[in-house]
């Protein structure tokens, strides 16, 4: 381990590989924070979408075309766990198969582990790793995202929405948030019929009721929003209407005219000098949330398994609320 940090940072794939793998099972820490000042260079594209709307092949075509522009790119597909076996299929190497025998690609796949919101504990970790490992483009491909999964807003500089034809309704889109968490909107299999009729409804959509402000947007998402921290003057993004892109990603088509896309949205951020600030209130969010997971570990640690125990079955036969049963446990654990 003490050699790791030193090795990743000067281009081994090997040291890379070894230590997502620390960081995946939480025993990489020190080397986290050694790592930290080597990052902010990279561009995060987040690509989300229902499950078929053909994400995992829009990435194989994004990352070859990001290569043929001499940029290294990293790849971190994240698979949904199995509730039942803890297991995961990690299906989406078997897609990405042409990209492997390239020095300039890395692909790192992820279970989820049960976690919601379209992403695995660790993803910002990883993405913070493969920053200071030199990656020019690091592509986060979220599992099937449904009504819920809008964590790559928070995690991603430029949030990629994939929706293909048959996929549902207006309605269901707008369900989804795609009016929300989109930067660039994407109609792949638009060869497919219907291509048209979705992309209509999709730019109607969005001329209705897209957000102005991606700060504002992620501050909504954060849920834990409770203290006001004063972090940077709020002030309003310029309007950033998304554009739509059709794309048949397994003929790699419309895969240009989406990286010009990303590229304008970036330029967007950077030039009207916003980009920090949604940084900033991304990580005020992330660290409520690893204060929370933090404390909870500490109580789990003290807590006396037998009262707890107790406890449970006395909610169960109904002597005590939850709720009551809460305050005992933080009441008592605070005494001990």
């Amino acid at each position: 381990m003490a050699n790791l940090v030193q090795e990743l940072l000067e281009g081994s794939r090997r040291a890379l590989a070894r230590l997502l793998t620390y960081v995946e099972n939480d025993n990489a820490q020190e080397e986290l924070a050694q790592l930290y000042a080597h990052t902010g260079k990279a561009w995060v594209v987040g690509v989300t979408g229902a499950p078929g709307s053909g994400k995992s092949s829009l990435v194989n075509a994004l990352a070859k075309a990001y290569r043929a522009l001499n940029q290294e790119v990293a790849i971190i597909a994240v698979d949904p766990t199995s509730p039942f076996s803890g297991g995961a299929i990690l299906g989406d190497r078997i897609r990405m198969r042409d990209l492997s025998g390239d020095t300039g690609i890395f692909i790192r796949s992820m279970a989820t582990r049960g976690n919601l919101g379209g992403l695995a504990t660790h993803t910002r970790d990883f993405v913070r790793v493969m920053d200071a490992a030199g990656f020019d483009i690091i592509i986060v491909e979220t599992v099937g995202a449904g009504q819920s999964e809008v964590d790559i807003v928070r995690t991603a500089h430029t949030t990629v929405v994939v929706e293909a034809p048959g996929m549902g309704d207006d309605i269901q889109a707008i369900k989804a948030g795609i009016l929300e968490i989109a930067d660039v909107l994407v109609v792949n299999k638009s060869d497919r019929p219907g291509a048209s009729q979705t992309l209509r409804a999709l730019r109607t959509m969005l001329e209705l009721g897209h957000p102005a402000s991606k700060e504002q947007l992620i501050a909504h998402h954060g849920q834990v929003m409770r203290m006001q921290v004063n972090i940077a003057p709020s002030g309003q993004l310029p309007l950033w209407l998304p554009p739509v892109v059709q794309t048949v990603a397994t003929d790699s088509k419309g895969i240009d005219e989406l990286i010009e896309a990303i590229a304008a949205h970036r330029q967007h951020l950077q030039e009207n000098d916003k980009s920090g600030i949604i940084e900033s209130r991304a990580i005020e969010l992330e660290l409520y949330e690893r204060l929370r997971e933090t404390l909870f570990a500490a109580w789990q640690a003290r807590t006396d398994t037998t009262q707890l125990q107790t406890l449970i079955e006395r909610v169960r036969r109904r002597q005590l609320d939850p709720q009551s049963a809460v305050a005992q446990l933080l009441t008592s654990n605070g005494q001990s």
